[in-house]
């Protein structure tokens, strides 16, 4: 086992796309909560948490066109 420890790994063979950071998935899940809750409450709680969920949505697919638009075409499948 100790052989292995010192052997090197090899280099990595493509470059690897990782997102940045977001606060956008909690927005979409505090969205969602608050439409879950205005379901037993009352419809206007409920469209204001499916705004928010559709609000956030968007600008999350926004936010991911934008980041995918920046890689290589090799890396765009």
């Amino acid at each position: 086992m100790e052989a292995r420890a010192h052997e090197a790994l090899p280099p990595p063979s493509e470059q690897v796309h990782l997102p940045g950071p977001s606060y956008l998935p909690a927005l979409v899940a505090l969205g969602a909560t608050i439409a879950l809750a205005g379901v037993v409450l009352a419809w206007a709680v409920f469209a204001i948490g499916m705004a928010i969920v559709v609000i956030s949505v968007a600008r999350w697919i926004r936010e991911a066109r934008e980041e995918m638009a920046e890689l290589p075409i090799e890396h765009r499948q």
